[in-house]
């Protein structure tokens, strides 16, 4: 045991960390890491049991104030301004990682790992496997802390791991998965916003020529794309095309100003290669979905530009373009412009 590495492994009481935990354990000295939020003992005191029937050392670090910092005042603060924001994408590399690498540094681990369904190869990213890939939300990883990090589920899809957990006899087997944003786990964010107060008031739903067509609750209720929840009828199915914040209005349509061929991303974060200098062939996913379509990506002022060779479906201001050159994650960046602005 001695000469073993040692890793530390985020333990969030869920059954994919379990199954990591048990794998783990076969090669590493491991120490479990549960990361509280701030909403009860139940996942911690999953996490726990897991930790107790393996036989490993446990820990809590309380993550409530860097949640805060750079997660959830952000995801507030985009919705507030008629983006989509993404906080699974944020919180692995600003808040989860860096509580993993913190304890790892405390006692001295080489590595850290947690249960997401994605492969790390000398620092690279790369795919899972294709029914339950994660790559995308873990695209904003650095290549640094990449270095550090083991997937050990990577080569499993999700049923295989459940069959494991009963296998390993895991107190956590029979757990139903988590679905939700962690932060809002009845999945009701426009709710968690107004909690948060100063949400927008509400106003209209108009068409492109700016027909008012009926109310809307406020701009915080809708995302680009979206078409349950109107309560708007009309000669054809309404969808949402544009906010308007300066107006407070919500744009409707037939949804066939929704497709572009182009999209402006900024802030990119370069991992299988250095900073773009030239054009590149990828394929580039532009929501957390399967749906990936080939592009050329080009440097544009700091930022990125995407051309698609067939038109992307509502490319969404606050959500993430991920990049791929075959199962290899080339980097990410996030979409600044929707498709009114770049058809």
């Amino acid at each position: 045991m001695g000469g073993r590495d040692k890793v530390v492994l985020g333990l969030s009481g869920g059954v994919d960390s379990a199954v990591a935990a048990r794998r783990l354990l076969e090669c590493y000295d491991v120490y479990c890491l549960y990361l509280d939020i701030g909403l009860g003992e139940a996942g911690r005191a999953d996490a726990a049991a897991v930790a107790a029937s393996l036989g490993l050392p446990f820990e809590t670090a309380d993550i409530r104030a860097a949640l805060e910092r750079h997660v959830c005042a952000p995801f507030a603060e985009e919705y507030l301004t008629g983006r989509t924001p993404l906080p699974c994408a944020r919180c692995n590399p600003t808040v989860k990682f860096p509580a993993l690498l913190a304890l790892a540094d405390q006692v001295g681990a080489r590595f850290v790992a947690t249960g997401h369904y994605a492969r790390v190869q000398d620092g690279i990213l790369l795919r899972g496997m294709p029914a339950n890939d994660q790559s995308y939300m873990l695209a904003r990883l650095t290549r640094e802390q990449l270095q550090r990090v083991i997937f050990p589920l990577g080569d499993y899809e999700k049923t295989g791991v459940r069959a494991l957990a009963q296998e390993y006899g895991l107190p956590v087997a029979e757990k139903p998965d988590s679905m939700e944003i962690c932060f809002i786990p009845d999945g009701d964010y426009a709710a968690w916003l107004d909690r948060r107060g100063e949400t927008p008031p509400p106003g209209d739903f108009v068409d492109r020529q700016g027909n008012v067509l009926g109310r809307h609750k406020g701009i915080h209720h809708y995302t680009l794309g979206q078409r349950r929840g109107l309560g708007v009828s009309g000669p054809h199915r309404y969808f949402v095309s544009a906010i308007d914040l300066e107006r407070n209005r919500v744009v409707l349509s037939d949804g066939g100003d929704l497709f572009a061929r182009r999209t402006h991303c900024v802030q990119p974060n370069w991992i299988s290669t250095g900073a773009l200098t030239e054009p590149m062939e990828v394929t580039v996913r532009l929501r957390h979905s399967k749906t990936e379509t080939p592009a050329v990506i080009s440097p544009w002022d700091e930022g990125v530009l995407v051309e698609l060779t067939a038109p992307a479906r509502a490319p969404t201001p606050g959500q993430l373009a991920v990049f791929y050159d075959g199962d290899t994650v080339v980097g990410s960046a996030w979409i600044a412009a929707g498709p009114s602005a770049h058809s």
